[in-house]
């Protein structure tokens, strides 16, 4: 089945019904956002998680040190950049690691080249200026379908939703989807329904 993460998650009930509907992992994030987490808040959630839900912290140019500290703490599985953290950078955070990299056309996807090697999975999101993610506006998926020569599992990110899930799937054939906003009442708060939808879609893919 298709690999979905539910990212930015912030309260207890939405990391169970995310799980029990079928995540293949939950998303926390540690820098600033709307739907931004404490330390302590997701240790305490993580803490209750059923085994198998991969934890994912999310991370936009953190110190490598801050990174270790909260992973450690926390007990992440994975780590995500999504600022202008080096492939130096990358190679050095002691988890998987899947770097983010936003998109605008083909040209951007160059750049995969160089992370390949030192990280477990690539995130394809929407480029828009000023903004780390989770805004809800969708690139051309065909690009993601693009990415995949580079021999690394590609993620898809930006706009996805219970509405326009086949389309993205098929178009771009990634690894894994990554939701947030497609999938929430408001910053913070995920939707059940939208939740509930989308897993039983994607059951079908």
């Amino acid at each position: 089945m298709l690999k979905i993460k539910i990212c930015g998650i912030t309260n207890l009930p939405d990391a169970l019904d995310a799980a029990a509907l079928g995540a293949s992992s939950l998303g926390f994030i540690f820098s600033k956002s709307p739907r931004q987490i404490s330390q302590h808040e997701a240790k305490a959630i993580i803490k209750e998680l059923p085994p198998f839900i991969s934890t994912v912290g999310v991370f936009v140019n953190e110190s490598l040190e801050y990174i270790n500290e909260v992973t450690h703490d926390c007990k992440l599985d994975i780590i995500q950049l999504h600022g202008n953290e080096s492939p130096d950078f990358c190679a050095k955070i002691n988890r998987r690691t899947i770097k983010a990299i936003r998109i605008f056309g083909i040209e951007d996807l160059k750049i995969i080249d160089k992370y390949k090697n030192v990280v477990s999975g690539i995130l394809l999101d929407t480029y828009v200026v000023n903004t780390a993610g989770g805004t809800g506006q969708a690139f051309d998926w065909g690009l993601a379908h693009e990415a995949k020569k580079y021999g690394i599992p590609i993620i898809v990110a930006g706009g996805i939703n219970p509405d326009n899930l086949v389309k993205a799937v098929k178009t771009a054939s990634p690894y894994a989807i990554d939701l947030s906003s497609g999938v929430e009442k408001f910053h913070g708060k995920k939707d059940y329904e939208k939740l509930s939808k989308l897993f039983q879609i994607a059951h079908t893919l």
